[in-house]
C-alpha cells in the first residue's frame, strides 16, 4: 500500500513538472510599439496581449545551429591576437609616462613636505598609476597566452 501512494506521489510530481511547462505565452506590444513576450497572464489582461500559445514550445535542436569552421576560428584568433598586442603596445606606453611622471614627482621636494608621511601621500596616486598598468600588462600577457 505505502508503494502505492509514492508511486502515485511521483506520477502527480511529473504531471505537473508538465503542465509546468505547457505555459501559455502572450505577445504584448507597447505603446511605442516594442513587441516582447510573456508567460504572465496578470501582466498580459492588462497590457491587453494576444495569446501566441498555449502549447510547448519546441526549440531547434544543437546540431542544426551554425559551426565555426577551423579556418574562422583560426581568423577569429588572430584578429583577437593582433587586439591584444595592440592594447599590451598602448599599456606598456602609458607605463612608461606614468612612470616617468613618478620619477619626476619623486625628484621634486616641495617646501610644506618636512616628513616623509607628506611625500608618500603626494606620490601616492602615481604609484597607483604605475601599479595599474603593470597590472594590466600582465593581465594582456596572461590572455596573449591562452590563445595558444
Amino acid at each position: 500500500m505505502r508503494g502505492a501512494g509514492a508511486l502515485g506521489g511521483v506520477l502527480l510530481g511529473l504531471s505537473a513538472m508538465t503542465l509546468h511547462a505547457q505555459q501559455e505565452i502572450f505577445r504584448c506590444r507597447s505603446p511605442e510599439g516594442q513587441v516582447t513576450y510573456t508567460n504572465d497572464r496578470r501582466n498580459a489582461e492588462k497590457q491587453k496581449c494576444t495569446l501566441v500559445s498555449n502549447e510547448r514550445v519546441n526549440v531547434a535542436p544543437a546540431a542544426r545551429f551554425p559551426r565555426e569552421t577551423p579556418r574562422d576560428n583560426a581568423k577569429a584568433k588572430g584578429r583577437q591576437r593582433e587586439i591584444l598586442e595592440k592594447e599590451l603596445q598602448t599599456e606598456e606606453q602609458a607605463l612608461n609616462k606614468a612612470r616617468k611622471a613618478l620619477a619626476d614627482q619623486q625628484a621634486v621636494r616641495e617646501g610644506d613636505e618636512k616628513n616623509y608621511a607628506r611625500v608618500q601621500e603626494r606620490l601616492q596616486p602615481f604609484q597607483e598609476t604605475v601599479q595599474n598598468h603593470e597590472k594590466n600588462i600582465q593581465a594582456l600577457q596572461r590572455e596573449l597566452g591562452n590563445l595558444k
